[in-house]
């Protein structure tokens, strides 16, 4: 199946100012969207509208197993950061395209398609028409939060107004005019996306998961507002959202279900994801690795990454079992489906809430908000209720949980750039390979990731300058 491109940088457009301009990328046998729900099922394709990935991220922070021999034989965008080669040019490995950029892109620009034609979409209300624009308006937002966090520095209130960010497309059209914003005038742009999905009344039940309602909308704004350091607003949006959603899937029943299986360590057969379209903790589905039209396989992680996992955690437990493939000991992947890794779920709007909590000084609320979650990961026998002596150590155990939950997302990524750019939780990450001990810093350029060399070469009618290198 094609794509729909509407990637302004890679001068591929699904559609024109008028129809008489449409090119024809359409998948085979797809009308020329004229009618309400031609433009609706445009954003129920997902494999173009619903498919963002997270790419390198989860290998910065060894959240994905790399094997032993391309460790220290391979010289590609995935071993520089594995291993953390800051002495490496990563602008000369990331020489063509890639999925975050492109498919990112891509829907942003299905939306601005569906924001500047649906007004005049025939045989449809006002009420049809705007709640279809709600949608689209959400939509770019989410995804143009993930686009700036991967390749621009976090936010820092202090410095997001001079900050490089990302480009800002506001329309569908061939060689329309676009421009490098910056983080601050980024996330506005964000903010007033969703807002407007509100101010257009943004149902409170969507038509389908991958669609965002009202519940969607306000734990969007409370994962920008988190990232801004404004946990005032934050918490309002969080506890808005888990008013309309507030359910968790228990691991503990999971497990039971499928005990045998794993427990038996010579049992690899695949058990069926419960992370799916129609899991109950899913505010808006959005998948985030391989093919969303297809089943995938759960990701590989290093020995050292499910040590991380809290002791009694039957989630990690069903997910992972340990492997060794010649000289490579790791953590096989043992669930196979769909997953919502590039939308967003209860469970880290709980973490969000709790978090905020603990910034305005309600350690102990916050914990047991963190508790809420936990309790529905870890065996009964492994749970003690969290306790922390400090706002430091209440952080840690929530980051802690939250990187854990959205482990091959984005959002554990994007949390340590947060905490790093404020300075006071800085996260560092260590590793010792072939008896030699590496470190990530808090400082480090990496964790700002490059452009793609399509983007900065085939810039169309804008230019784009690189944020790292």
């Amino acid at each position: 199946m094609k794509k729909y491109i509407a990637i302004i940088f890679s001068a591929v457009m699904m559609l024109m100012s008028s129809c008489n301009d449409y090119i024809d990328v359409l998948p085979k046998g797809m009308r020329i969207p004229t009618t309400l729900q031609d433009f609706e099922a445009l954003m129920r394709n997902e494999y173009s509208a619903n498919y963002l990935a997270c790419a390198q991220a989860p290998y910065l922070l060894n959240d994905k197993f790399v094997g032993t021999n391309a460790c220290r034989n391979q010289d590609n965008l995935t071993t520089c950061h594995y291993m953390w080669k800051e002495d490496r040019d990563r602008t000369l490995l990331n020489a063509s395209t890639e999925d975050v950029f492109d498919n990112g892109y891509g829907i942003i620009g299905v939306m601005n398609t569906i924001i500047e034609n649906a007004p005049g979409a025939t045989d449809a209300t006002d009420a049809e028409k705007n709640e279809v624009l709600a949608y689209a308006y959400a939509v770019r937002a989410f995804v143009l939060f993930q686009i700036v966090n991967y390749y621009a520095d976090a936010y820092d209130p202090v410095k997001a107004d001079a900050t490089p960010g990302v480009p800002l497309i506001y329309s569908a059209n061939l060689n329309a005019p676009w421009h490098q914003g910056s983080v601050k005038e980024v996330y506005d742009q964000i903010l007033s996306d969703f807002n407007k999905s509100i101010e257009l009344g943004v149902p409170e039940k969507a038509m389908t998961a991958v669609q965002p309602d009202r519940g969607a909308v306000e734990a969007g704004l409370a994962r920008v507002y988190l990232s801004m350091r404004e946990y005032d607003k934050a918490l309002a949006h969080a506890e808005a959202a888990l008013d309309r959603n507030s359910r968790l899937f228990d691991w503990n029943d999971f497990y039971a279900q499928y005990k045998d299986r794993v427990d038996n360590p010579d049992d690899y057969n695949k058990i069926t994801s419960p992370m799916d379209h129609v899991n109950v903790e899913n505010f808006w589905f959005c998948s985030g690795n391989g093919n969303p039209n297809y089943p995938c396989s759960d990701i590989d992680i290093p020995e050292e990454r499910r040590a991380m996992f809290e002791p009694g955690d039957v989630r990690a437990l069903c997910r992972w079992k340990k492997y060794q493939s010649q000289a490579d000991v790791y953590y096989r992947g043992m669930l196979t489906g769909y997953y919502n890794l590039s939308g967003i779920a209860t469970p880290e709007v709980y973490l969000i809430k709790a978090e905020c909590q603990v910034r305005k000084g309600n350690i102990t609320d916050g914990l047991e908000t963190l508790d809420t979650v936990r309790k529905t990961r870890l065996a009964p026998d492994s749970y003690t209720p969290s306790a922390a002596s400090d706002e430091g150590e209440a952080i840690a155990k929530i980051r802690r949980a939250k990187a854990d939950e959205l482990i091959n997302s984005i959002y554990p990524f994007i949390d340590a750039k947060r905490l790093n750019a404020e300075g006071k939780y800085t996260v560092t990450i260590t590793k010792t390979f072939d008896d030699k001990a590496y470190t990530l810093s808090p400082t480090s350029h990496l964790w700002t990731m490059v452009f793609p060399a399509n983007a900065i070469n085939r810039p169309g009618n804008g230019t784009l300058t690189q944020n790292s290198k």
